[in-house]
């Protein structure tokens, strides 16, 4: 089941139902002019809220116009909060059962190459929570994603570091991290460990970025945009965040380096872990997504 809806310009609202959920999933659409066949697929998922707090891609950063003249369908879901979008592997009082896994590598793919008449390749970006969740998903589906996109996540899921940073998100949904992959140090966080299964990723485009948690251009009143949380919260909370998941990008960057797997690994000295900076990776990331969707034509 998919409905398709103009909103304006280029972007448009698209429904795509979910057997594995059992529930309808709502997106955002950014199609490009003319919305022409053939065109590749960005999947742009949001950090821990899911787009459902209001805080997400096209609410925060200038991503409706930088892609509005690009030539890809972007898709980014309003579901998702605190879900690693992953699959879970029993039922949660607070979220149900998420299978997100299923969902986004299985289930979506087809459905929107029918309906948009896209030319099958895809790329996959996500920051914070969905920076682990990406770069899980392209592990789990190998080829699936010609371009993974990382900012500011941490590509950990069985260390002690990784563990607590995940089991954090999770808790701050409300829901329990147990019921998701069991609990800590079982099997499961391993098996999602993109630090582990880096392997797999030899063959994708990949770029990975993340800030060191020190105050940097935008950490002032000048450069916030309306909303933001005051700015002595996101040099402290969002400093100590983004502190977290540079240790999570250095320690991948080094993994892949070790395993002579190429990609794109910017380290910035500065920067808190707040949409400005986000705004700026997704910029410069274009030119490693691109490549990795028009590579071996």
């Amino acid at each position: 089941m998919t409905s398709l809806g103009h909103v304006r310009g280029s972007l448009w609202d698209i429904t795509v139902h979910s057997p594995a959920m059992g529930a309808d999933i709502p997106f955002q659409l950014i199609r490009p002019p003319g919305a022409p066949p053939n065109a590749p697929t960005v999947y742009l998922l949001n950090g821990a809220g899911g787009g459902e707090d209001g805080s997400g891609w096209l609410e925060e950063t200038d991503a409706l116009h930088f892609y509005a003249d690009k030539r890809v369908n972007v898709l980014i879901p309003q579901r998702g909060s605190g879900t690693l979008y992953t699959d879970w592997i029993a039922d949660d009082p607070q979220v149900g059962r998420p299978m997100w896994q299923t969902f986004l590598t299985k289930e979506l793919p087809p459905v929107i190459d029918a309906a948009l008449n896209t030319n099958g390749r895809n790329a996959i970006v996500g920051l914070s929570m969905s920076a682990t969740s990406v770069l899980d998903l392209a592990t789990a589906a190998p080829g699936l994603y010609r371009s993974v996109t990382s900012i500011s996540g941490c590509a950990q899921t069985s260390t002690p570091v990784g563990q607590a940073a995940v089991r954090g998100i999770v808790y701050s949904s409300g829901a329990d991290p147990d019921n998701m992959w069991g609990p800590a140090g079982s099997p499961l966080w391993a098996q999602h460990d993109p630090l582990v299964n880096a392997e797999k990723l030899r063959g994708t485009a990949l770029y990975l970025s993340s800030g060191d948690g020190r105050a940097g251009k935008y950490d002032n009143e000048q450069s916030a945009p309306p909303g933001a949380p005051p700015v002595e919260n996101r040099i402290v909370v969002g400093g100590a965040i983004e502190a977290g998941a540079r240790f999570c990008t250095e320690a991948m960057a080094e993994r892949l380096a070790a395993l002579s797997i190429p990609a794109t690994i910017h380290l910035p000295a500065t920067g808190t872990h707040s949409w400005r900076y986000f705004q700026d990776e997704l910029h410069r990331s274009w030119p490693t997504i691109d490549a990795g969707l028009h590579a071996g034509r």
